[in-house]
This record gives C-alpha cells, structure tokens and sequence, in this order.
C-alpha cells in the first residue's frame, strides 16, 4: 500500500527518535564510549538493524520514508529502490513494496565468482534509482553504492536513510558535489532533545552528548589529554 499521508517533518523526526529510544536502539554512556569503525570513541552508539524485529514501529518508519521521498523528490520520480548491502537490503524491500517498484540490491564490492556481479536483481539503463540505507554518517559509503549503480548505466541522484549523524557540516555538501540529494527521518540531535523531554538518560550523560555532538574531537581530547 502507498502511504498518501504524513505528518510534518518535525513530528516525524521526533517520532522516529522516540521509537529508537523505545526498542533501545540508541545507546548513551558517557562512563564508557563506545569504538566506532574508525576507531574513535564517542558517547552516542545507534543501531537500525534493530528496527526489523520491531513490526509496528518497522512499518510506521516506512511509511514516514517512502513519505518523505515521495514529497521531496516526487511521486514518480523512481523506477527501482537499490538496498546498500547489508543494513540497507530489509528496508529497500519495504518501501519499495510501498512505491509498487522493483527492488534491487548493491554490494560492496562484487560477488568474485560467477557473474561477478555487484548489483543483485533487475537494473535497466536509464532506471532512475534511488539507494536506501539504514544510516549516514559522514556520507562516504553511499558514493561507492552510488557509483555502482550508476556503472550499470542507472541514474542515482537520492539517498534516503531512517537516520543521520548530523554532527559532520561535510556530508551534505559531499554527497551534492556527487549530485545526491539526501533524505532521513532523523538526526542525533532529534534523539538528544527527545532523551532530554522524556527523561531517558540522566543530566550528565545528556550533557556529556551534547557535548561530544557540538564538537566531536574537543569531547575527545577533554577525555584524553595530551
């Protein structure tokens, strides 16, 4: 079914980052930071996976981002949903379901053996695809889906994600000098304000968060001083 209605973009952010803080998808510890890939701490951990064993809330995050994308980049403005491989497959699924388009996957880097092949399902030339993923954070994974797809002879010029960092001024920027446009439900600073109205976390871990979300690497070094 295509969803046709939604709230506004503010009630939607704040209900996508309740529905995190409710089935404990977001993590805050400001005692013991969390390794991120690149191996730097911070007090903020988030996982969108999670959200697949969560029905009702997977369904209402999916129809707040085919909404989203329906409003922002039109009605008609796709012929195929491309999932970035893993994380991104279960909700290209879904909202490709919801926008009655064929779906397709992308893989990092191809298979290796048989066709070789990167991208998994049905891509034509000339498709106008648009890749979802579960999250962003500085934006640097989605060029390599994009230009994957773009390979095939495809266009991509949307991303769409549940959530964004939005702590890092270049990931906007960079995805545009790609000509990718981005769209998401939510950011860090949604999940902090909610925190904060609800009462999820206590004073000095919210305020360790904001802290580490206004200036990342200042956290950092007040943690660990030279």
């Amino acid at each position: 079914m295509i969803p046709s209605s939604y709230p506004t973009d503010f009630e939607m952010a704040r209900m996508t980052a309740r529905m995190l803080l409710d089935i404990k998808a977001v993590h805050f510890n400001a005692e013991t930071p969390y390794v991120h890939s690149n191996g730097k701490e911070a007090p903020t951990y988030v996982d969108c996976r999670k959200l697949i064993s969560f029905p009702r809330i997977r369904s209402t995050l999916m129809d707040f981002l085919t909404c989203t994308l329906m409003r922002k980049a039109g009605l008609e403005a796709f012929d195929n949903v491309a999932g970035g491989e893993t994380a991104g497959i279960p909700f290209a699924a879904l909202v490709a379901e919801r926008m009655a388009l064929p779906m397709t996957y992308v893989r990092k880097k191809p298979k290796g053996h048989g066709r070789n092949a990167q991208i998994e399902g049905q891509m034509g030339d000339g498709d106008r695809v648009v890749l979802i993923e579960d999250l962003t954070t500085d934006g640097g994974s989605k060029l390599a889906f994009v230009d994957a797809i773009r390979k095939t002879g495809a266009t991509c010029g949307h991303t769409a994600v549940i959530f964004y960092y939005g702590i890092f001024d270049e990931t906007i920027p960079r995805l545009a000098e790609h000509g990718v446009e981005l769209h998401y439900l939510c950011t860090w600073w949604d999940v902090l304000a909610e925190a904060r109205r609800a009462g999820d976390f206590d004073d000095a871990t919210l305020a360790s968060v904001e802290a580490f979300l206004t200036d990342p690497e200042a956290w950092r070094a007040a943690r660990n001083p030279a």
